[in-house]
């Protein structure tokens, strides 16, 4: 029995740090390609598009604005792990984490929506630029509304532990 319970608990050591690798993986993949990638990209698309160089810093510090709120949402994912972690996942502050994670997201979402629309309205949208953009929307989209259920379900599990606690 005793070793049930020792496999288990590594099981959950390996879980638990594989989620914060692949974290902070996701965090230095994206800081690898603001610092290499963008600014290439952008010269690339300044001398390839003339009639559009002027959009080239702008677009840019646009998208390094978004950076912000996606490095806030991977850090209170990491906090988050750490509360599940620490088996105090069911409480207030698990609640409030994914409630910043939900917030960071509708952030990037409404910062590439109105990037969108000012590269529309300057008819400057390349078709593959609209197509990565609205996957980064989408997926932003998506993990704003999974906060928000898991946000919705933990509170809730929450309460009921305490109405439980409170009980025995």
């Amino acid at each position: 029995m005793e070793k049930m319970g020792k496999k288990r608990c590594i099981k959950k050591r390996v879980t638990m740090d594989l989620l914060k690798s692949s974290i902070i993986l996701i965090g230095l993949v994206v800081l690898f390609l603001s610092i290499f990638g963008l600014p290439k990209l952008a010269a690339y698309s300044a001398s390839a598009n003339p009639e559009f160089a002027y959009l080239r810093w702008p677009v840019l510090f646009g998208l390094y604005l978004t950076e912000i709120p996606f490095y806030l949402a991977l850090y209170h994912s990491i906090r988050l792990v750490g509360f599940i972690d620490q088996e105090t996942a069911f409480s207030k502050e698990a609640v409030n984490k994914l409630k910043l994670i939900k917030i960071n997201a509708w952030s990037i979402t409404l910062m590439y929506l109105a990037g969108a629309i000012l590269l529309l309205t300057q008819k400057a949208m390349h078709p593959g630029v609209a197509i990565i953009w609205g996957i980064i929307i989408f997926a932003s989209v998506i993990i704003s509304v999974f906060a928000s259920v898991l946000q919705g379900l933990l509170s809730h599990a929450s309460a009921l532990k305490y109405e439980n606690d409170q009980t025995v």
